[in-house]
């Protein structure tokens, strides 16, 4: 048994939301004690709020019942399960590093310039040593995501008996590995996700049938590695989205403008809007107040992003990319107007120096590349964060001649305009929100081996800027131009 003294009152509905992600593995009772205390406290209307889960039990029994006078710890220890052998090659690691570092140690007692080679190759070494153990420590912190969507059966089995709905789950790539921290805060996003692909997405029996569909519905989450990011899409074969509908929605709610041209993906993507819903009634399934606005901002908090794509009356895909691990990256380190950047290695496609003939300007003042026949949106990082010294916008065709580097992310291309690329190296991340706040454009910070910080940049987060300055153009549009 757990027990939580709310000192003030509180409405139930709030209770229960800060409950909804242990609700499919728990016993949630609310219960108005009124022990003998001062008459002031009695009219404070405090409440106790007993949770029991499957968890607790089994502490329970290992420990004894606990008397309800018991505090709850403050702070539980986390444990990860990792494998010996991963633990062996770790310490196997170590021991190399030991060798390296007494070699170095005897080189330092009486150096001259004879032992020079020795040195450096030393140096080499324990570089490779140090690597090595880095790779070996992020993949002790990291679990198959199996043991994410191992509480989804039981979850879509009670749901489909409470919504009268015949469902099948399929898990695809339960083995594929994350980090256990970016594993853990993804639980609450996809729940919402697959919630309301059975309540929403999902047709009823009778009218799956009426639409020549097979009576039983099927929601898939699959996971799977995409360059150095994890993609986990949660998708079902239901009715999909109207597109019309969202965009009149979107209208209604001044969203958007009823002159706008938008793509597909664009009108899907307003269903992350704060406040944004298409349901007529209320539902304690899914939504239950709480918008898919708050899935994208957990996933966005992860350095991730979340997309939809759908097709009416075949159903609805929703994507979500992450990175592997939350602490380090390999980077790509480049300059533009004297300032140093960290670019993701996992995002590039390539980089070329820019020719002026191949650059061209569309409306909405945006600047393409054609590069074999593709048109690729220009993102010019100096007018972006406004860094130049003239204090002005530069044009992109002044900069001929120029680094452009071309990155992918969640299926669109732009070329990245920067003034010269440095060295790549791997860089431990630091959060700007936590240390800082969150700032457009970049996912974090480091410092450099001379302790100089440099920013990280965040291509989704870039791509949506740009987007907001100059209207980028959709490049499969283009290309079919």
């Amino acid at each position: 048994m757990l027990f939580e003294l709310l000192g003030e009152d509180v409405e139930e509905a709030q209770i229960t939301e800060i409950f909804e992600w242990v609700e499919d593995e728990c016993d949630l009772v609310l219960k108005g004690i009124f022990p003998e205390r001062k008459e002031s406290d009695r009219r404070a209307g405090d409440r106790r709020v007993e949770v029991e889960t499957e968890d607790r039990r089994q502490n329970d029994r290992r420990s004894g019942p606990r008397r309800p006078t018991d505090k709850a710890p403050a702070a539980q220890s986390t444990n990860i399960r990792v494998d010996t052998n991963r633990i062996d090659e770790l310490i196997a690691m170590v021991g190399e590093l030991v060798i390296t570092q007494s070699m170095l140690g005897q080189l330092g007692e009486d150096f001259d310039m004879t032992k020079l080679v020795r040195l450096r190759e030393g140096l080499e070494e324990l570089e490779r040593n140090s690597r090595e153990i880095q790779e070996a420590v992020m993949k002790v912190r990291m679990q198959p995501i199996s043991f994410a969507f191992n509480r989804f059966p039981r979850m879509v089995h009670d749901l489909s008996q409470k919504l009268d709905k015949k469902i099948r789950l399929e898990l695809v790539g339960e083995d594929t590995e994350m980090d256990k921290t970016v594993m853990e805060k993804i639980n609450d996003p996809l729940v919402h996700l697959v919630r309301n692909s059975l309540d929403h997405g999902l047709e009823g029996p009778e009218e799956r049938l009426n639409a020549c569909k097979e009576e039983e519905g099927c929601v898939r989450l699959k996971a799977f590695h995409q360059g150095g990011s994890i993609v986990v899409e949660v998708s079902d074969d239901g009715r999909g989205l109207d597109r019309d509908k969202l965009f009149n929605k979107g209208v209604e709610k001044g969203l958007i403008k009823e002159t706008d041209v938008l793509s597909d993906e664009q009108v899907y993507l307003l269903l992350f809007a704060a406040g944004f819903s298409t349901a007529e009634a209320l539902s304690d399934i899914s939504g239950r107040g709480v918008g898919l606005d708050v899935v994208r901002r957990n996933i966005e908090s992860l350095g991730g992003n979340v997309g939809v794509r759908s097709t009416l009356g075949e159903g609805t895909v929703f994507t979500i990319r992450l990175p592997l691990t939350l602490a380090v990256l390999d980077g790509q380190l480049l300059t533009v107007d004297d300032q140093t950047y960290v670019l993701p290695l996992s995002v590039i496609v390539e980089s070329l120096q820019m020719k002026a003939e191949a650059v061209s300007t569309l409306a909405g003042d945006a600047e393409v590349y054609r590069l074999r026949d593709e048109y690729i949106p220009i993102v010019s990082l100096s007018n972006l964060f406004a860094t130049s010294s003239s204090g002005s916008e530069v044009s992109v065709h002044d900069k001929a001649g120029s680094l452009l580097v071309i990155v992918e992310w969640a299926d669109k291309c732009v070329g990245l305009l920067v003034d010269d690329l440095l060295g790549q190296q791997q860089v431990v991340i630091k959060s700007l929100e936590t240390n800082y706040e969150r700032v457009p454009g970049l996912s974090g910070a480091t410092i450099l081996g001379d302790g100089t910080v440099s920013l990280i940049l965040d291509i989704s987060s870039l791509i949506e800027l740009s987007s907001e300055q100059k209207k980028i153009p959709n490049r499969a549009a283009e290309n079919g131009r």
